[in-house]
């Protein structure tokens, strides 16, 4: 992650995710409202921002769907189709080309969280 981003967000119980699968949730990246594929894969959970590499464009055909083939997960707008395990382009337009990835975790409370938790401020 480029030095000075600033992401945290807590988004949702371990608990309310699928065992296997990937949802689209939404959190604050540098005060910007961002679409995030999270991916688990049992006890491993992985995000990327929802953008191809390709051309920027959303990942998903609507808003929270993707389209998986064979495993992998492919872009609705040109085909690029990415490995689940990594993030990477295996085909398509933007070849060897890999997807953002966001850090994520499930914190003591069972809470996935998005980015690093940074220091509190007050207001």
């Amino acid at each position: 992650m480029p030095q000075g981003e600033s992401v945290s967000a807590s988004l949702i119980r371990r608990s309310e995710l699928p065992r296997v699968g990937i949802v689209a949730v939404d959190a604050v990246i540098d005060g910007e409202q961002e679409s995030i594929i999270v991916h688990c894969d049992g006890e491993r959970i992985v995000a990327w921002l929802n953008i191809c590499p390709h051309q920027g464009r959303r990942l998903d055909y609507v808003p929270g769907k993707f389209l998986i083939d064979g495993g992998r997960l492919v872009c609705a707008a040109h085909g690029a189709i990415f490995r689940l395990e990594d993030g990477e382009c295996v085909g398509g337009p933007c070849r060897g080309a890999s997807l953002r990835e966001v850090p994520a975790q499930v914190n003591e409370s069972g809470e996935l969280v998005i980015g690093s938790p940074g220091p509190r401020t007050s207001d």
